[in-house]
């Protein structure tokens, strides 16, 4: 038989300071049963930094769905706006939603991360419409901690560093640009 999806709950309260946006957001997650509570995180994270009054902003199947990012934002049309990745994807899955989508951004989190850098960097490079984000691994693992299926998430963002609290704690995050503009 096989395992399924768990489904988890979010509450997300934003402030960001840096892009002058503050709001509040119930969100269905489901979790993939390989995935673990640090992706899962930094998916809910990738949301918050993310999202705006614009509509469209979303989850997808994520792992389940090879053809889709863990996150879109999608216009009116169903045309891909932006592709949003979390993890250490491959320079060919990069580039191919670089030509996708007209915007795609890359939360890149995880013990390999420097490696995953060197070996992407230079093959990614003419890709125009690509923003990478290292997110630090002490950071990331703090935040698999405040992982609840319901859950209430306060993300206050200044100085690009995410200062994220639940009922189990705080962790902040500072959220490093790697390539593209800011």
């Amino acid at each position: 038989m096989a395992l399924r999806a768990t489904i988890y709950k979010a509450e997300i309260h934003v402030a960001d300071n840096d892009r002058a946006y503050y709001g509040s957001h119930a969100v269905t997650v489901a979790r993939h049963p390989s995935e673990t509570d640090e992706r899962l995180m930094v998916r809910l994270l990738a949301y918050a930094l993310l999202v705006d009054g614009d509509e469209g902003l979303g989850f997808t199947r994520g792992l389940s769905e090879t053809d889709e990012p863990d996150l879109w934002r999608l216009d009116l049309t169903g045309a891909i706006r932006q592709w949003i990745e979390v993890g250490l994807p491959d320079d060919r899955r990069i580039l191919k939603a670089c030509g996708r989508a007209q915007e795609v951004i890359v939360f890149a989190y995880g013990r390999g991360l420097e490696v995953w850098w060197a070996g992407v960097r230079g093959k990614v490079a003419r890709a125009g419409n690509l923003k990478v984000y290292a997110l630090p691994a002490e950071a990331t693992r703090a935040l698999a901690a405040l992982a609840e299926r319901g859950m209430t998430m306060n993300v206050n963002v200044t100085d690009r560093t995410a200062w994220v609290s639940s009922a189990r704690g705080d962790v902040g995050v500072d959220v490093e640009l790697l390539a593209g503009e800011s």
